[in-house]
Order: C-alpha cells, then structure tokens, then sequence
C-alpha cells in the first residue's frame, strides 16, 4: 500500500511538472523545418512553426506575417536565441491582425499546412519562402528581462556599509 502510494505521488509530481502547450497549439505535426521545406516540395504538409515576426502584412482578406523561425519549446514557444534561426517563412490567415499589436521582434507559433512557395527578396538575395495556410496564430507575452543577482558585490550598496 506504501509503495502504491508513492508510486502515484511520484508519478502526479512528475505530470505536474511537464511542460504543456496551450491547448490550441496542441496536435500531431510533421518534424519539418520551415528550412527543410524551402528544400523540396511539402505542399500539404501540417506543420507547427514559430520565431519572432519581421513584418506583418495586412491585406484585404487575410493578414500575412514574414517570420524567422527558430526551434519551439516543450511548450510551443520559440526559442529566443538570436543564432538559432531555421530559415524563414510565410503564414496567412484570413482576417485582420493589428501590426502595431503583431509587431516586429515579437514571439508568435503558427500551425497550419503548406500551401505553396512564394519568392521574395531579402536585401539582394532571392530567397524561397514556404507559405503556410494558419490554422492558430498565437502570440506569446513579452518576455521580461529580468537580471539575478546570486550573491550581493562586496563592493556595491547596501554591502559595502
């Protein structure tokens, strides 16, 4: 009865401490790369796909976001390191989304299908960007930055008193 009872404890502390995604970004997608897609032709694929937006695009019956892509998190979220980037992409989703809201730098994951290619220019360069069809447009909270001081300075206030 003890080791039951331990068992299950075990096991809940374990689940409580799981990552979940918010549920509309949860799902079964395919492990592909907004990278690995420019490669060949994944026309249809289902895929989750976040990074920060470069530019978000009103038109008059969708809003289309250019956004780098980087890794998710357990959670969905993106990763915030500035080298890690997976490429670039397109993702379009009827309605209206504020570009002063979805504005650049911002966090956001998308999930949705392959619906084509399209080419644009970045600076000089002529580059392929998979489009996706967005099924969730989810933007994450601004992150805060937070600086942790571990141990006081012997030098600085209130210690050096």
């Amino acid at each position: 009865m003890t080791h039951r009872l331990a068992a299950t404890s075990l096991a809940l502390a374990l689940l409580a401490g799981c990552a979940t995604q918010p549920k509309p970004l949860q799902g079964s997608f395919e492990s592909l790369s907004a990278h690995d897609a420019v490669v060949g032709d994944h026309a249809g694929a289902t895929v989750r796909w976040g990074g920060r937006i470069i530019r978000t695009e009103p038109r008059p019956d969708r809003t289309c976001f250019e956004v780098i892509s980087t890794r998710l998190d357990a959670e969905g979220r993106p990763v915030w390191a500035s080298d890690d980037t997976w490429g670039r992409f397109i993702a379009c989703r009827t309605g209206f989304y504020d570009p002063a809201l979805f504005e650049p730098k911002r966090e956001v994951t998308f999930t949705g299908r392959i619906e084509g290619y399209e080419e644009r220019k970045v600076d000089g360069y002529v580059y392929r960007f998979p489009r996706m069809a967005a099924d969730v447009v989810y933007l994450w909270p601004v992150r805060e930055r937070v600086r942790v001081v571990t141990r006081p300075s012997p030098w600085g206030w209130p210690w050096a008193w």
